[in-house]
């Protein structure tokens, strides 16, 4: 075999490991970007819970003697603003719209936890099942929607790393995969409890 056989060879070996590669890269692009896909419906779909038992709690207590009117035209507005934001899966690469999103959701929690503080002043209130039953619900929202959120950022980040990482970066670049955005706590969240449940 000639010295320029070998080279030729040589070459068309490089270029079909480098076209394979690219290949794999591509699809595990792909396949990431599917589970941060997911992940978001998730998100979403648990927020989405959370929304639905509002009306519920907000005529529950309404049918308590002299309710506070004022916060349940808060929750009532904040509800409004969560659901009035939807992202899909393209925005998730644009900062400014998640954290759009994240302060309409934390608005609602916000909102959520001062009415649930008042209600404290409502012994006969509380002592109703259907609130209760509401209060418990709104718990285990509470708690899917922090799972979710977790899982949520652990798709991401694996998702962010197989588009910065080399070769994955140069297959990124070329066929338009972006960097998501994850969640990030509120400043000073790590301070208030977003729902107090204590009963």
């Amino acid at each position: 075999m000639t010295t320029g056989k070998i080279v030729g060879l040589v070459v068309v070996l490089a270029i079909g490991f480098a076209f394979f590669a690219g290949i794999g890269s591509y699809n595990g692009l792909v396949d990431s970007e599917e589970r941060v896909a997911q992940s978001w419906a998730n998100v979403e779909t648990t927020y989405q819970r959370r929304s639905d038992l509002i009306p519920n709690l907000v005529n529950t207590v309404q049918g308590a003697a002299d309710f506070e009117q004022e916060t349940l035209e808060a929750v009532t507005n904040a509800r409004a603003r969560a659901t009035g934001i939807n992202l899909d899966v393209s925005d998730l690469s644009d900062p400014a719209r998640v954290q759009e999103f994240m302060a309409a959701q934390e608005g609602l929690s916000g909102a959520l936890g001062r009415l649930l503080v008042v209600s404290e002043n409502y012994p006969q209130l509380r002592a109703t099942e259907a609130f209760r039953d509401l209060q418990s619900q709104l718990e285990g929202t509470e708690n899917r929607i922090a799972v979710a959120r977790r899982d949520y950022n652990e798709a991401v980040t694996t998702y962010n790393q197989r588009v910065r990482r080399f070769p994955g970066s140069i297959v990124a670049g070329i066929t338009g995969f972006d960097r998501r955005t994850p969640f990030e706590a509120q400043p000073g969240s790590e301070k208030a409890p977003v729902v107090d449940f204590g009963s």
